[in-house]
């Protein structure tokens, strides 16, 4: 349960990164379309995660992870397109990019451990 505690976490703090990303894209870039698809996916990634801790079962625990895991990799691509689009330089998004990829480490670690038991 240790690393479901880590991974909450992670995913909270990314998730209000992602607030601020989405502040920034709207009130400097004025850009809504891409920014609306981020926050959607980049918060639900931790709200997926804290649902799986309270699943009614084994399954349910793995579905949420799964959906978790899903909405990781949308973000990962709305991170990428907006590096490539330039509303992010690679460097102001290399960060962004890695805790996202953290996170999606950590959920198919967890996915592949719980399948497992």
């Amino acid at each position: 349960m240790a690393q479901d505690n880590i991974l909450q976490e992670k995913s909270l703090l990314f998730a209000a990164r992602i607030v601020k990303l989405h502040k920034y894209l709207c009130k400097e870039k004025h850009e809504t379309v891409i920014s609306k698809q981020i926050i959607r996916s980049g918060t639900s990634i931790g709200a997926n995660i804290n649902e799986a801790t309270y699943g009614a079962s084994k399954a349910d625990f793995i579905a949420k992870l799964h959906i978790a895991l899903k909405e990781t990799a949308e973000t990962e691509y709305w991170l990428r397109l907006i590096t490539l689009s330039e509303y992010l330089n690679a460097s102001e998004s290399k960060s962004l990019i890695d805790d996202c990829l953290e996170i999606k480490r950590i959920l198919i670690s967890t996915l592949k451990t719980s399948k497992a038991q």
